[in-house]
């Protein structure tokens, strides 16, 4: 199968800081890839080297999708998105003031504006507008109905609950249309229903619309159960990679997470 997102030996150094050290593999369309390892291995690093927050020191993201092949490291930040990479964050990052529905019509800004060129045909209601505005609900109203939100649609994000406010940040992230999206600790703060539920809806937008997925996530009931392949970052570096009984049956894994130096697992 052809990998969306190609990681070509990533680095990313901060002085004399090594935070991500030569690291390689693959997304591909259609599977949930899950980024796991001890705090301090380099997730979050990545992740922000992917979506345009930092630039890396050497490497290559590449990134095959919408008719053509991209370097997503030599991109501005502000174009990913548009090439088809979206993402939530650990700390969750609403429009706490604004709307259920109005964070859904936000993430839609971007088309909205092109077909109002830039504001002449909204201030006139030309079709052409309107129809894009009929579009951006309806799709803000897919994901309502699709996460249960529908009833909360016209409540400020701020009073919604927790776990609500986790589904309404990935389905913001969503209504940009992503090919791939990337979830940074998605079931933290969750209580096992809640997990459950985030799980059940991850594979079932993977089944429906066939984007890819790429997590980071350290609830390793979520992990295990959903993933298609997982990557374990330590120090840095990639220390396994493979489906979920390769990487639980792991000694260099197992090393890393309990502490132990793999020179004694010899």
């Amino acid at each position: 199968m052809t990998a969306l997102l190609g990681v070509h030996r990533l680095s990313m150094r901060f002085g004399g800081l090594v935070a991500i050290d030569d690291v390689s593999f693959d997304v591909r369309p259609a599977e949930i890839t899950a980024l796991i390892g001890p705090n301090g291995a380099g997730k979050t690093t990545l992740f922000n080297c992917l979506t345009g927050f930092y630039r890396p020191t050497s490497g290559k993201l590449l990134l095959d999708g919408r008719g053509k092949t991209v370097d997503l490291a030599r991109q501005p930040g502000y174009r990913i998105a548009q090439l088809g990479v979206a993402r939530t964050f650990q700390n969750i990052r609403l429009f706490s003031t604004m709307t259920v529905l109005e964070n859904l019509l936000v993430a839609q800004h971007t088309a909205l504006m092109r077909a109002s060129v830039f504001s002449v045909a909204g201030l006139l209601g030309l079709p052409s507008w309107r129809q894009a505005e009929r579009r951006a609900i309806d799709k803000a109203r897919y994901w309502l109905d699709r996460t249960g939100l529908t009833r909360r649609a016209n409540d400020a994000a701020h009073s919604l609950p927790y776990g609500e406010q986790r589904r309404l940040e990935i389905i913001r992230a969503l209504c940009t249309d992503p090919e791939l999206l990337c979830l940074d600790e998605p079931a933290a703060g969750l209580n096992p229903r809640e997990s459950a539920e985030l799980a059940a809806l991850l594979r079932s937008i993977v089944a429906d619309h066939g984007l890819a997925i790429l997590l980071i996530e350290h609830d390793m009931r979520v992990v295990m159960g959903i993933s298609d392949r997982i990557v374990v970052l330590d120090y840095g570096r990639k220390i396994a990679e493979g489906t979920p009984t390769e990487i639980r049956n792991d000694r260099a894994v197992i090393a890393a997470y309990l502490g132990q130096p793999e020179t004694e697992l010899a």
